[in-house]
């Protein structure tokens, strides 16, 4: 009997999320006052309750229109957090879809803080559905039960007796009956109701929860009437545009503004601790000011280490034990009595996070206060950046939430730069008028912020029964932590061993150790860190090894996750319904994969045709997801397609190169992303789950470039150990 499940099966991938990064957000946040637990607090942000709406709750406002606007204290950048939280409430209170509408929170970390990120408000480490489920159920039961109390009081009945149907509360006879705009003025005034005291739904009853709804965003998104950080504009808004040294490190040794202030529309060109900003009236000018600039660099403390170089370094201190951060059984010193001795070397590039809506940031500084228009993922560190910068306190640094066109990551470091850069510029020209702060697409791919290089060697040995006895991996990747205040001193950046410190495999001899280079580029978080490289050493490993033992790759994985049922439902799901043992045509194989990250467990299936000359298509993927109650299918389903795209689209053809300490790639034209026609059909199953949700922005991304490398190898017997692996099978 097959499992049951959900599942989806699309060819166009959409909803592409992104990620960041749990402990940085997490100390970062020490200090904050806390966050909204549930909703027996009756605090109401600022300015909420008008004439057209009332707010009930620090979430739900009840507008005169009979419409309800859920507050989303997360970012949305294709996420899908907004539907998410929007169908969480409408279940809790009973409402018709069509009433559902959503806006963004105002930056208050002690209504909106995130517990799973340490209080503060921000959106990371696929955590915004694993802290906030609780929260805005909570919202909505409490909604709907002063909903009822309003109502009772004014049709002089027992709450009990009353019902709601799809938004409008009436008698048990249906004599009596007001919607929920008729009755939000009076339900405000209700004491809410302590969170120990709600009832909540009966899952058994959900209609909203577990199935398909359309997004809350879609219409906006293709009207053209949805608002991006870049579709942001005011009277008198000026354009800046940075100009950065060529290499990371450089400084600005002096400038000539000559020329650029001669070019139309230029405004001004001030300097900045990270370089040169030309001001202008519109974009256009902005770029030509800035063709027009001459700036002299000081490469003295400057990167100017090249791949190549950066890889002989890296090949060096693989050759030497690094920090061991796990160790099982007697780690590596059984390997010199195993029979059998296997071994391999992974590299991985930089990569750019490449999002479509590159960076910007609009700022209106004035001398009592600064408002700011952006998509922020962390409207807590992006507060208080702005504030440090301008003098100001951080309440009176106003963070007006836009839609983001994908991060990746990107849109959150260690130094909030984007907020940092546009402030400086704001600053400089001491808030003489709004400014736009923004990066071009050679800016953003030039900028650094990559997620880094990296390095596994693997070894592993086989005893004399041909049994997996002993696993070593050895990790060379630079820290992203390193350097920040968010890497306590001897404690080992989990961020590059994440995936590979806690294999699931029963393996009895066990160690991980790691190196951790000193370079001069800026790296950072990338859709799923650290599992994007540990989850393709480690699974492609496991294949070889596989091969050598004579054995079939799903059944080995099987064996060595017995104690893992929630990793075996994946790989089990994922298998079956990719068509088992089920022979594939001449030419074509079958690749497997299986990963947990952030909580969530993700197995893909991935059917790779090679041709006579090598090339090869990506044809198939059957990706299987665990992650706790699926609030909404069909966004789960998106952002597996939209994880399965991006690590595909990493896989192919994506890397940063850099020669003499420059970056070599510009744009789309250098830095290859995966085309239409290079997508393959996707089926996404979600495994039936009765645990709290956990995240999906990330998890779909880091197998499936192991699941197409096994794919290869299963067709070819050569082993794919090179990211990006082209579109040829290696030589």
């Amino acid at each position: 009997m097959s499992t049951p499940h959900y599942k989806h099966a699309r060819t166009t991938p959409e909803g592409l999320g992104t990620p960041t990064r749990r402990l940085f957000l997490q100390v970062t946040a020490l200090g904050t006052a806390g966050f909204l637990i549930g909703c027996g607090d009756s605090t109401k942000p600022a300015g909420t309750d008008t004439a057209a709406s009332q707010a009930l709750n620090a979430f739900v406002a009840v507008n005169a229109d009979n419409t309800i606007t859920v507050l989303n204290k997360h970012i949305e950048f294709g996420q899908g957090t907004t539907t998410g939280f929007v169908t969480i409430v409408a279940e809790e209170m009973n409402a018709a879809w069509t009433q559902m509408r959503y806006g963004f929170a105002p930056a208050d970390a002690k209504l909106y803080g995130n517990a799973l990120l340490g209080g503060s408000q921000g959106t990371g480490g696929s955590t915004a559905m694993a802290d906030s489920y609780e929260k805005y159920r909570a919202a909505g039961a409490a909604a709907r039960a002063m909903l009822i109390a309003a109502a009772a009081k004014r049709f002089g009945v027992e709450a009990a007796t009353l019902k709601i149907v799809d938004g409008v509360v009436q008698t048990a006879d249906g004599t009596k009956s007001a919607r929920f705009g008729e009755l939000a003025a009076d339900a405000a005034k209700v004491p809410a109701p302590a969170t120990a005291n709600l009832t909540f739904k009966d899952p058994a009853n959900y209609v909203y929860v577990g199935k398909r709804v359309p997004r809350v965003d879609t219409a906006a998104k293709t009207n053209g009437s949805a608002k991006f950080g870049m579709d942001y504009t005011t009277e008198g808004l000026l354009t800046a545009l940075l100009q950065r040294p060529p290499k990371f490190g450089a400084t600005v040794k002096s400038f000539d503004a000559t020329e650029a202030k001669k070019v139309a529309g230029v405004m001004d060109v001030v300097q900045t601790p990270h370089g040169v900003a030309v001001v202008a009236k519109d974009m256009w000018a902005a770029i030509k000011g800035r063709e027009a600039l001459k700036v002299e660099w000081d490469e003295s403390k400057a990167e100017t280490r090249g791949s190549a170089e950066l890889w002989t370094e890296y090949n060096t201190l693989a050759n030497n034990i690094g920090t061991v951060v796990r160790k099982e059984g007697k780690g590596t010193d059984t390997l010199p009595r195993d029979k059998s001795i296997l071994s391999a070397q992974y590299e991985f590039p930089f990569l750019a996070h490449a999002p479509l809506e590159s960076m910007n940031c609009a700022v209106v500084l004035k001398s009592d206060g600064c408002d700011i228009y952006s998509g922020s993922q962390f409207p807590t560190a992006d507060q208080a950046t702005a504030a440090a910068i301008a003098g100001l306190k951080p309440e009176q640094v106003r963070i007006h939430s836009m839609l983001a066109g994908g991060s990746f990551g990107r849109r959150i470091t260690p130094t909030a730069d984007i907020i940092q850069e546009a402030m400086q510029v704001a600053k400089a020209i001491q808030g003489r008028a709004p400014v736009k702060f923004v990066q071009t697409r050679e800016d953003n791919m030039r900028a650094g912020w990559y997620r880094p290089m990296a390095l596994h060697r693997m070894t592993a040995g086989l005893d004399a029964k041909g049994a997996l006895n002993s696993w070593s991996n050895r990790i060379v990747v630079q820290s992203i932590l390193a350097g920040t205040p968010f890497l306590p001193p001897g404690q080992v950046d989990f961020t590059a061993v994440e995936g590979s410190a806690t294999l699931p495999y029963a393996i009895p001899n066990m160690q991980v150790d790691l190196h951790t280079p000193k370079l001069g580029i800026p790296v950072l978080w990338w859709r799923a860190v650290g599992h994007t490289h540990t989850a393709f050493a480690t699974e492609v490993f496991l294949d070889e090894i596989a091969a050598a033992m004579r054995q079939d790759p799903v059944a080995l994985r099987r064996n060595l996750l017995e104690k893992h049922p929630r990793h075996l439902g994946v790989l089990n799901l994922a298998a079956e319904k990719a068509g088992g043992k089920t022979p594939v045509p001449k030419g074509r194989a079958r690749g497997v994969a299986v990963h947990e990250s952030f909580k969530s467990f993700v197995a893909q299936v991935a059917e790779v045709t090679v041709a006579g000359d090598g090339s090869f298509t990506v044809d198939r993927v059957v990706c299987a997801v665990d992650c706790g109650l699926a609030v909404n299918p069909d966004v789960i389903a998106a952002q597996m397609e939209g994880g399965i795209a991006y690590g595909l689209s990493a896989a192919l053809g994506e890397a940063i190169t850099l020669s003499a300490g420059a970056v070599d790639q510009s744009n789309f034209t250098d830095y290859t992303i995966l085309r239409n026609t290079q997508m393959p059909k996707v089926e996404v199953h979600i495994l039936p789950s009765a645990e709290k949700p956990t995240g999906v922005g990330e998890p779909g991304t880091p197998v499936i470039a192991p699941a197409v490398a096994n794919a290869i190898f299963a067709a070819t017997g050569k082993p794919v150990r090179k990211l990006p692996m082209g579109t040829k099978v290696p030589v």
